[in-house]
């Protein structure tokens, strides 16, 4: 039976405006002044890049050694053509979308990321608040600086990212924690062994924990809107945050404490299938590349895969994954397979859908939304995609997204 949430109307896309997007689009004055000139997701990065610090910029935009991985995500987009139908009656188009039973308002959501909370005031459960209204899901990363528990409670769609060690004792834990909080679906990130070769984080000064320092304090000396919006209403509400979901508590600023460096290059299969034998929910492995690796994972009862190389942020030169999505389709059987990194445009997410995924995840736009403009800033990048999908599947001519077939894409550029 499929399960329909129910969207906040007063913050949720109206539908029937979604119709009128066809011509230029003019000013929507009753936003926020900062808000009215973005019209797509990628003017957010410009604004949230001047607002926040250098090193939380850095953290944020940065990929791993020479970006090659990067820049493969968006270029793989370019090498795909859209050939439309023409004279299709598409009035009544729709852009929802059914996962693992239930039905979201849209094909998109968003993907975990670890730095919210260091952008944005409470920006985990801003996500969560603003994916429940607008009826899409968040999935919360275990990096965050907020408890899953206060999390979830905020938004009804939310789902957990864990980041574990091959060993049982902590994977039980967290696996009971995750349970007890709520969460129906539970996402294992397995392409980080290690942690990646960020050269750029020792570039803009960025450390977990951060350290204090003069540049530190230079940094946020010259971006006061994040220093008082952000980290001062953030002391003075709720105290030094705190990496909550990871092993013992660490503060996100100290002079001598670490992060738990648990191991991770441990886990394998066997741990893999213990967590399916624990968990009663939705289980997903994120970070899929290879088709012999989903097969093992339909093999051994896992839901879901979502392609992904973490938004080029782990091993340099990985596989694009719009590249290999079609092949882990192929193998993946009943599995649901969907994707992540490098998509930024209604078109994208449509050409992802064409080559077999049934869902995508979007990270930095909507981390760049909330710094600069909360969660109404939020709510109008999910409104712009949103929009961007609907008029998109009207020039294609399709009114359905399950409409959209491999046949609709013309591959006009060699394999890279």
């Amino acid at each position: 039976m499929t399960e329909t949430v129910r969207s906040h109307s007063a913050s949720a896309p109206d539908p029937a405006a979604l119709r009128h997007t066809g011509a230029a689009r003019r000013v929507d004055k009753s936003l926020p002044r900062n808000l009215r000139s973005m019209l797509a997701l990628q003017d957010f990065e410009e604004p949230a890049r001047r607002y926040l610090p250098k090193p939380m910029y850095g953290y944020v935009s940065g990929g791993t050694e020479n970006n090659v991985s990067v820049r493969n995500n968006r270029e793989a987009f370019d090498d795909y053509s859209l050939v439309p139908r023409s004279l299709v009656d598409v009035s009544g188009r729709s852009t929802k979308a059914t996962l693992f039973g239930r039905t979201y308002d849209a094909p998109f959501g968003f993907s975990p990321m670890g730095g919210t909370s260091m952008a944005a005031y409470r920006g985990d459960t801003m996500l969560a608040a603003a994916a429940g209204a607008a009826n899409i899901p968040m999935i919360m990363s275990g990096a965050s600086l907020q408890r899953l528990e206060d999390v979830r409670a905020a938004g009804p769609t939310t789902w957990f990212q864990a980041y574990l060690p091959g060993e049982e004792q902590p994977i039980t834990e967290l696996v009971n924690r995750v349970a007890e909080a709520g969460f129906d679906t539970l996402v294992l990130t397995v392409d980080v062994p290690v942690g990646a070769n960020r050269e750029n984080n020792a570039r803009s000064g960025f450390s977990r924990p951060l350290r204090p320092s003069w540049p530190l304090a230079w940094q946020c000396a010259i971006h006061p809107r994040w220093f008082f919006g952000m980290m001062v209403k953030t002391l003075l509400c709720d105290g030094m945050p705190h990496f909550e979901n990871m092993g013992h508590r660490t503060a996100l600023i100290t002079r001598k404490g670490e992060r738990d460096r648990t191991r991770r290059d441990q886990m394998s299969w066997t741990q893999v299938e213990l967590m399916r034998r624990m968990w009663k929910g939705k289980f997903v492995l994120k970070g899929v590349l290879s088709k012999e690796d989903a097969r093992i994972a339909r093999e051994s009862g896992v839901d879901g895969v979502i392609v992904s190389n973490h938004g080029g942020r782990q091993l340099d030169s990985s596989a694009a994954p719009l590249r290999v999505l079609p092949g882990i389709v192929d193998e993946a059987g009943d599995m649901t397979v969907m994707m992540d990194s490098g998509v930024r445009r209604g078109t994208d997410v449509l050409k992802a859908l064409a080559l077999g995924a049934k869902f995508v995840f979007i990270g930095r736009p909507f981390l760049y939304a909330a710094a600069i403009g909360g969660e109404a800033g939020v709510r109008h990048a999910i409104r712009l995609l949103q929009e961007e999908v609907d008029r998109d599947m009207a020039l294609i001519g399709i009114s359905k997204l399950t409409d959209m077939r491999r046949e609709l894409l013309m591959e006009t550029r060699g394999k890279r």
